[in-house]
């Protein structure tokens, strides 16, 4: 299973502490984009109630992506154990590759991790 997702590279998705001329897609951006892309595929395979979250991000960011670029992100599903997701994923501007690695999700039950996460909030007071 597989999906792809295109997205401009705006503003917010780029660096700036190197000066306008150096404006490109920011690794934290492009990880971010790429866990979305893969919650994204997930939540239409999930059951009612559950959702997925990020376990594990294994990254290279191999070239730049300028300011105004489409890029295209491919995601590969790699394999299933129990509730563990893991894809693949690459990042490219049509010509050129942009970024490549590995992530892996964990499929979780919302309702169980909100009960959690209140108990944790109580907890802390």
């Amino acid at each position: 299973l597989a999906a792809t997702k295109k997205i401009a590279v705006d503003e917010p998705r780029v660096i700036n502490f190197m000066g306008e001329d150096c404006r490109v897609y920011a690794t934290p951006r492009i990880i971010s984009d790429v866990e979305y892309t893969c919650r994204d595929f997930l939540l239409g395979h999930l059951d009612p109630g559950e959702d997925s979250v990020g376990t594990k991000v294994n990254w290279e960011h191999v070239g730049p992506a300028l300011l105004g670029a489409e890029i295209t992100i491919s995601i590969k599903l790699t394999n299933v154990d129990g509730r563990r997701v893991s894809f693949e994923a690459t990042v490219d501007d049509g010509p050129e590759a942009v970024a490549r690695g590995t992530h892996e999700r964990f499929i979780v039950d919302v309702q169980k991790v909100r009960e959690r996460l209140l108990r944790k909030k109580a907890q802390r007071g």
